[in-house]
């Protein structure tokens, strides 16, 4: 059954989000896994595309974005307004909304920043998980 991990970050600052997006991705990376990290539109999933490439000096991440000209393949794919083709492993979900084709991946990891209106909508997402009976977790992360 799909696993469900909330990270809460106590900085509400979307770089450090995006940062933690990438060391994320890295980690899974690292751990052979094929990842889809989910955005919210075009201009987070560039943001994210560039920043994979920077975030951390050394850091090799190879990654592409998916759109509906060209599938992307390798282990990390950004994606916005398409499902991901390949089975993917975990799902990095940086969107506030719980993505249609959810439940294809093993884990999905949720990110909460510190603000409000985040922590507000993160709340319907961790009851949609709930209220599905999926295995959740919280992971509480100093700023």
């Amino acid at each position: 059954m799909t696993r469900v991990d909330f990270y809460v970050l106590e900085n509400s600052d979307d770089k450090a989000a995006m940062q933690f997006v990438c060391r994320l991705a890295e980690k899974a990376y690292h751990l052979q896994h094929s990842i889809y990290i989910h955005t919210d539109n075009s201009q987070v999933s560039e943001q994210l595309d560039q920043l994979l490439w920077t975030f951390k000096q050394g850091s090799f991440i190879p990654h592409a974005i998916f759109n509906s000209d060209a599938a992307a393949a390798g282990p990390v794919v950004i994606g916005h307004d398409h499902e991901p083709e390949e089975n993917t492993e975990v799902l990095i979900n940086f969107s506030p909304r719980v993505p249609e084709f959810f439940s294809r991946f093993e884990r999905i990891v949720e990110l909460v920043a510190g603000d409000d209106a985040s922590r507000n909508l993160a709340r319907e997402r961790y009851k949609f998980y709930r209220d599905r009976g999926y295995a959740l977790e919280t992971h509480n992360l100093p700023g």
